[in-house]
């Protein structure tokens, strides 16, 4: 288990394994009641440790004084726009008691760096449009928004029923 050291030295991080599913589930259902969203979670261990092991997926966990404080699940994009791959943050969450204290910042950055060292040109997540808190740190860092699209999402049984017509 590599840990990854920071400019704060109380705090590290790690690249979680496929044996951390359950945390990263347990980290997926804080994010989600932080966004009201929390019966939108049906993320189970055991498709946890299947995307980790097939690294479909990736997770980091930061440590303050040796106890998880926060996390970030990822996974590599591409994009035929620009012709670049990226990374793509799907869940980036500092429990509520370690926040204002750079911990999101330096996560941000390990995330800024591990694109640039894989070659990618862009980091991109989403943020609820009424998550004022997060926008502001994001914004504060130079992150801008793409308004000009909305994302769109075939569900599984949509899913399914699309694909039974080909």
């Amino acid at each position: 288990m590599d840990i990854i050291k920071t400019k704060d030295p109380r705090f590290t991080l790690r690249h979680a394994v496929p044996e951390d599913a359950g945390l990263v589930v347990e980290y997926m259902r804080k994010l989600g009641t932080y966004q009201k969203m929390r019966d939108k979670i049906t993320a189970t261990e055991e498709g946890m440790h299947k995307i980790l092991s097939e690294n479909k997926g990736e997770a980091i966990f930061g440590y303050y004084d040796e106890e998880i404080v926060s996390f970030v699940y990822f996974c590599n994009n591409s994009s035929a726009f620009i012709g670049e791959t990226g990374i793509y943050m799907d869940g980036f969450y500092v429990d509520e008691t370690m926040r204002f204290k750079g911990l999101g910042k330096i996560m941000m950055a390990f995330m800024s760096k591990l694109a640039l060292d894989r070659g990618c040109k862009r980091l991109e997540w989403g943020c609820l449009d009424w998550n004022e808190p997060s926008i502001k740190f994001y914004r504060n860092m130079g992150a801008h928004s793409v308004d000009i699209m909305t994302i769109y999402r075939l569900s599984p049984d949509k899913l399914e029923e699309v694909a039974d017509q080909f």
